[in-house]
């Protein structure tokens, strides 16, 4: 993977990477689309609001629609009609969301599908076989994201085991080939909880294996908004600043706004498409219940300086209107204005960044943000 640099103010970083699918530029927000499919909202209208990447999910693709379907559709992009470019999670924490139903072992985990009880495995060979299978773009690598809380030691060796993981998917990546006629891009995912030294070790030990691109994982898992923040700080300067900085499964828009500020480049979270289908608005003014009765009779836009299609073309009060009917329509007008003010956050970030602003950009788009906001937790990744 190809990643250019292209400014940096303080910690904050504006860049572009290369894909088989098209140039993604950087800071990112990628819609998730857990299973081939980003909630509420068509592929072309993806496209039209300007997503130039998407996630999918290994676990749940691995079990629907399985990997022999996918590869006789020319892997995920074929089968979902995508022409743009996908990062794939390794399933890992799915599979460790399911508690009783899974062993973690050195060899890998072995789990029993909350679909129908069925027992399967995950090793990090077979993980990377399954993403080869997918043909996304971006891989990751299998790690164990440690429970929140947990103590020192079990973190530490939780960590460990991640490492050798990441060394057999390293290994894999590099014995295979890809079988579409694009290239695909691995990352490594730093674990480590909440304790520094153990986020460090990790760091280091990853960088040292040359992946492509690094994730933070583990975060927003339970733990306190500063310990995130501070867990990002941790991390950070262990690594490289010419590969992507990837910060899974956060957050709200302050979180994004925040840890942008502290030298990250790519985001997931579920959280605009999920608030969108419960009837909350991302706006610039802060978060609209759009089930209020006080939008009842309000004919005016939802977010007036949004030019989004359902900014541009409805109104507060027919959006309430179709959540008391229960229209589809309603979860489908609110995804697409929430995935739209994401992408517009992200655009108006590299842009401070480009013009040395950020801190000035940053503190002005917190003033806006409703006060309350609180880190969204890895409900983005549970397996229902």
């Amino acid at each position: 993977m190809k990643f250019d640099l292209l400014k940096t103010d303080g910690k904050a970083r504006a860049g572009s990477f290369e894909t088989g699918h098209g140039v993604v530029e950087t800071p990112v927000f990628m819609p998730v689309g857990t299973q081939g499919s980003v909630k509420a909202i068509e592929q072309r209208e993806l496209e039209g609001i300007g997503a130039r990447i998407i996630l999918g999910n290994t676990y749940h693709l691995y079990l629907r629609p399985g990997t022999e379907l996918l590869r006789t559709a020319g892997g995920l992009h074929g089968f979902i009609g995508w022409k743009r470019a996908i990062l794939t999670d390794s399933g890992g924490y799915q599979v460790f969301s399911l508690n009783e139903l899974r062993t973690i072992e050195e060899e890998g985990v072995t789990f029993k599908s909350h679909i129908d009880g069925s027992t399967h495995v995950f090793t990090p060979e077979s993980v990377i076989g399954i993403q080869r299978d997918l043909g996304s773009d971006i891989m990751m690598v299998l790690d164990e994201c440690a429970p929140f809380p947990c103590d020192r030691e079990y973190a530490q060796r939780s960590n460990e085991l991640t490492i050798r993981w990441a060394e057999r998917c390293k290994a894999e990546c590099e014995r295979t080939k890809p079988l579409y006629g694009h290239d695909q891009a691995l990352f490594g995912i730093v674990q480590g909880s909440v304790y520094p030294e153990i986020r460090e070790q990790s760091a280091r030990a990853l960088v040292g294996m040359n992946f492509d691109g690094y994730a933070i994982g583990g975060l927003a898992v339970g733990e306190t908004t500063e310990d995130m923040y501070r867990m990002i700080e941790t991390t950070e300067p262990f690594l490289p600043s010419d590969k992507p900085r990837y910060l899974m499964g956060v957050g709200t828009p302050a979180n994004l706004i925040e840890a942008i500020s502290r030298g990250i480049d790519m985001f997931d979270c579920v959280l605009p498409t999920r608030n969108g289908r419960n009837a909350n608005l991302f706006t610039r003014q802060g978060t609209l219940n759009m089930r209020n009765a006080k939008y009842k009779a309000d004919l005016t836009s939802p977010d007036p300086s949004c030019t989004c299609y359902t900014c541009s073309n409805f109104s507060r009060a027919y959006l309430r209107h179709l959540f008391q009917v229960r229209e589809i329509l309603g979860l489908q007008l609110a995804t697409i204005h929430n995935l739209s003010f994401y992408l517009w956050l992200m655009q108006e970030a590299r842009k401070a960044i480009l013009e040395s602003r950020v801190e000035a950009w940053k503190k002005s788009m917190l003033t806006q943000l409703a006060p309350d906001e609180t880190t969204v937790r890895m409900t983005d990744y549970t397996i229902h």
